[in-house]
């Protein structure tokens, strides 16, 4: 099968957020999309985006946190393989761990991609004196890091910066001016059910 364009976008900004694929014999992969319970609507429509690739309906699941004893809610939905998403595996993974490739900045050119991505792993802060956002890396390296910022900025002429969160790994982190032209270029993009990661007009 071949992707659309939108589908391909779509699919970037998930393999940058919360997307999971997992490798399926010699040359396939499937993409496993887990969200909150309170995002049932968010992956249903990242589904729906793949009408060849999802079948069926989203799983609802709990699990329970192993230091916390905690209880997680959450949805699951896990694709069919295909040797399509098996090239997308072997771009983004290395030995089985998720990393950024170097040519991220030529891929990350729609900003669909960023949306999704923002929808996946981005927060907005404001108090009284700041209104700020950021991306969550996790365990990337600070090249790989770098790497983001730069294609953030070459596609967007938005210029984050990397902030080391220690234990939690990296993040991108938006200053005010540049949330505001975040947050202009994804509006028109973001479900609305994420407002709440956009400053309010």
């Amino acid at each position: 099968m071949k992707l659309t364009q939108r589908q391909e976008a779509v699919l970037l900004g998930t393999i940058l957020g919360d997307g999971y694929l997992q490798k399926t014999g010699l040359k396939n992969a499937r993409l496993r999309l887990e969200h909150g319970e309170a995002q049932k609507d968010y992956i249903a429509w990242k589904g729906s985006q793949f009408p060849k690739l999802f079948l069926g309906k989203p799983v609802y699941l709990e699990r329970i946190h192993p230091k916390t004893n905690r209880v997680y809610k959450y949805w699951r939905w896990q694709s069919n393989s295909t040797p399509v998403l098996g090239e997308w595996l072997r771009l983004f993974y290395k030995n089985n761990k998720k990393c950024l490739p170097k040519n991220l900045p030529e891929l990350l050119r729609d900003p669909l991609s960023l949306a999704v991505w923002y929808m996946d792993d981005g927060n907005f802060y404001q108090n009284n004196h700041n209104r700020y956002s950021m991306i969550y890396l996790g365990r990337v390296s600070h090249e790989e890091a770098n790497i983001a910022t730069e294609a953030i900025f070459r596609n967007f002429k938005i210029r984050p910066k990397v902030y080391d969160k220690k234990e939690k790994g990296y993040t991108l982190f938006f200053s005010v001016t540049e949330t505001k032209k975040l947050h202009d270029l994804l509006r028109p993009l973001l479900l609305p059910i994420f407002n709440y990661k956009l400053y309010s007009l």
